[in-house]
């Protein structure tokens, strides 16, 4: 389409989207009836001075006027208008809506701990969203209930990669599933990038961290010696393994020690990080 055939176009139809007659444009405008009139036919050319006039009579920029890529569209101009002249509070809430980028909507209420094994994540998590009135979620339970069979037939079946693979599935699923909840994810989840892109994206992180003694104890307790068994540099090499996985963990939004508390002060620890940094509150309040 010819420029004067664009311009006419889209100057007579922002003229009637806004519930304009042609005098009332002439009076904001400074522009002459006559001449808007020879403008909305096509006819005879305009200068840039007055173009300015009328784009800004019309709360439009002069490019939206004579751009060849972006088709004129009235709603969005009209939505613009509204956005323009709504409160902050509202025009923060448009944002966040109209955003799919946005961390706080795609995050909705979902939060996720991570950390090694040991550290508390599944004590606290079950604690935490008993408290909260939230649904808990271990994450291998997902991979265990969706596979059928218990997680070492799974490793042993499938192998370390096809437990990734599930692993990463099981992330998709309780993102489906829930928009609020806790869920707590295995300790090597960190190290699969694509999968730990996945958990930053969609959930609120915090890393529950403890020591390394606290960690290597904490899984004896829990009945298992392989940590330990015929290897006595076992401390020495979890020191090293926490170092190294350090600078991912620390990517998660918040931290909870738990080094040397009882669990009771290392959940109100919890709740008070879920709370300080309103990782459930809903979009519409921020």
């Amino acid at each position: 389409m010819p420029l004067i055939s664009r311009l006419a176009t889209r100057v007579r139809a922002a003229r009637q989207d806004m519930g304009l007659p042609r005098r009332e444009l002439s009076e904001r405008s400074g522009v002459s009836p006559r001449y808007l009139a020879q403008l909305e036919a096509g006819e005879g050319n305009i200068s840039v001075l007055l173009l300015h006039r009328v784009a800004t009579a019309l709360n439009m920029k002069i490019e939206d006027l004579l751009s060849e890529e972006a088709p004129f569209d009235a709603d969005v101009t009209r939505v613009a208008q509204l956005y323009d002249q709504a409160p902050v509070a509202v025009q923060g809430r448009v944002r966040a809506l109209l955003a799919p980028e946005n961390p706080a909507t795609l995050r909705a209420q979902r939060i996720c701990l991570v950390g090694l094994r040991g550290a508390g994540k599944s004590t606290l998590g079950r604690l935490a969203a008993d408290k909260l009135k939230i649904p808990f979620v271990e994450l291998n339970d997902e991979i265990e209930a969706e596979a059928g069979m218990p997680l070492g037939e799974v490793m042993a079946l499938y192998g370390q990669d096809g437990y990734r693979a599930m692993e990463a599935q099981a992330i998709t699923r309780v993102v489906e599933r829930h928009d609020k909840l806790i869920l707590a994810v295995a300790g090597g989840i960190v190290a699969e990038t694509a999968t730990f892109a996945q958990v930053l994206e969609r959930f609120h992180t915090i890393w529950i961290r403890t020591s390394p003694a606290e960690h290597m104890a904490r899984v004896r307790a829990q009945g298992d010696l392989r940590p330990m068994e015929g290897n006595p540099a076992a401390m020495d090499q979890l020191k090293t393994f926490l170092t190294t996985r350090a600078p991912l963990y620390e990517r998660a939004l918040a931290q909870v020690d738990t080094s040397t508390k009882p669990v009771q002060t290392s959940v109100n620890e919890l709740l008070t990080t879920i709370a300080t940094n309103r990782f459930l509150d809903s979009i519409g309040t921020r």
